[in-house]
């Protein structure tokens, strides 16, 4: 990348990664698997408690997962990316203290390279706890979504239209909702 014809040093480009709404393939990968068992977890309700068959519903089951799945995954990437900026903050005095602790001692470390620890830390730990929240809470607030159109909202129409729209419904409400700012 080019900036005014001045070249990014290596550390420039992996600041720029670290807070980009780009995500690598191990948190993708997470993604998409928890999306896919999340969107799967339905299939259960409608075959046990609203009685359609399987193999009849075959090709509405594996679209309806799949539009649910890339949803949900989507919903995931934004909700981390707003969520990892709130828990840096919140972690960087304490990932301070434990690297100027670490490094009391040591003279031969620089005040550069100890900063630049400090920054690989946080970024690392707030990675991890937005990554965490946003599977969590978009699991939680699909799941609830799914039951309540499901038994409420759809409960007179047939299985296979409650179905879609209580998948569909969910799905799209929380991708939705995953694209605020707050």
């Amino acid at each position: 990348a080019r900036m005014s014809g001045k070249q990014l040093t290596k550390e420039e480009e992996l600041l720029l990664q670290d807070f980009s709404r780009n995500v690598s393939t191990k948190s993708s990968a997470l993604f998409y698997g928890n999306a896919l068992i999340v969107s799967a977890v339905p299939l259960w309700l409608y075959w046990r408690i609203h009685s359609m068959d399987p193999i009849q519903s075959a090709i509405l089951f594996v679209l309806m997962t799949g539009v649910s799945t890339y949803l949900l995954s989507f919903a995931y990437k934004h909700v981390k990316f707003i969520l990892k900026h709130k828990a840096a903050q919140k972690v960087e005095e304490g990932v301070t203290a434990e690297i100027m602790k670490k490094f009391a001692d040591d003279k031969k470390v620089s005040k550069k390279e100890k900063d630049e620890r400090i920054l690989w830390k946080k970024n690392e730990v707030a990675d991890y706890q937005a990554t965490n929240y946003s599977i969590f809470y978009n699991n939680a607030l699909f799941l609830a979504l799914v039951v309540l159109c499901s038994f409420f909202v759809f409960k007179t129409m047939s299985p296979n239209v409650n179905y879609v729209l209580s998948m569909g419904i969910a799905s799209g409400l929380v991708a939705l909702l995953s694209t605020g700012t707050k």
